[in-house]
């Protein structure tokens, strides 16, 4: 029988939050979450940190800090790119990279998600390779498009190989009109990785607040997908962001969550 993660074990967070402290010091802002009580991180864009990543790696090494998964462009790419891109994630100890986004053109029809599925399906082939599994990621669209009465990401999760998690990003699933809870439950174990972030469940991002200062039911998304990897993130705020990443932080501790 596999133990289930601790719930600290389990909690990360989105470096995009921080894109800009990370462009002027990507050390410094890694220690900073380190001093919040990260020990993980989720990467965005990893190669573009220095030559496959390197600088990344040096920082997350200097800080004591993991990064489980990380997010990097996957559909569209040769083999060739995608070796490139699982050799630079295993160097750094990187078990999942997960795919940001495919646009919403391709979303609109059972044959075009089983088009994004069998991309899906052919990197983690490459990945395997590694040692490295894949992920998807959503945003609002993939809730957007209902397919035969259900929305496009469901659909999508029905032709994804086992070696392709879902990286559900609750606040886009509610921005698409769809209830995140009862999506989770339905998506079950597919689920590896929560994106958590609150607010007003609006498209404006700036209008993203700390976890439990906005709509979202944060105990309850968690609840519906207690394994999953629980990674803070911002896409904007009007106000300062790392301190956000602290406030959420304290939260899902003091709600018993990290």
């Amino acid at each position: 029988m596999t133990t289930a993660p601790t719930a600290d074990g389990l909690l990360s967070v989105q470096l995009y939050t921080l894109r800009e402290r990370l462009q002027e010091d990507l050390t410094g802002t890694l220690r900073a979450l380190a001093d919040l009580g990260f020990a993980q991180v989720e990467p965005f864009s990893f190669t573009s940190f220095g030559e496959g990543g390197a600088d990344l790696g040096r920082a997350l090494a200097e800080t004591g800090l993991s990064a489980p998964t990380t997010h990097q462009h996957l559909v569209g790419l040769s083999e060739d790119e995608l070796d490139a891109v699982f050799a630079a994630a295993a160097a750094l100890g990187i078990g999942r990279v997960v795919e940001p986004m495919v646009g919403a053109d391709r979303w609109g029809t059972a044959d075009d998600v089983a088009a994004v599925a069998a991309e899906l399906n052919a990197a983690a082939v490459v990945g395997a390779r590694h040692g490295v599994a894949v992920g998807y990621h959503n945003h609002a669209h993939e809730l957007e498009s209902v397919i035969d009465g259900r929305p496009a990401l469901e659909v999508l999760a029905d032709s994804l190989d086992d070696a392709v998690g879902l990286e559900v990003d609750t606040y886009w699933v509610a921005v698409g009109g769809q209830d995140p809870v009862a999506l989770l439950q339905r998506l079950g174990g597919r689920v590896v990785a929560l994106h958590l972030k609150d607010g007003p469940v609006s498209t404006d991002t700036a209008d993203q607040v700390a976890l439990g200062q906005g709509r979202m039911p944060v105990a309850d998304i968690v609840a519906a997908a207690p394994t999953a990897l629980r990674v803070v993130e911002l896409d904007d705020s009007r106000g300062d962001r790392l301190q956000a990443v602290a406030d959420s932080a304290a939260f899902l501790r003091e709600q018993g969550l990290a």
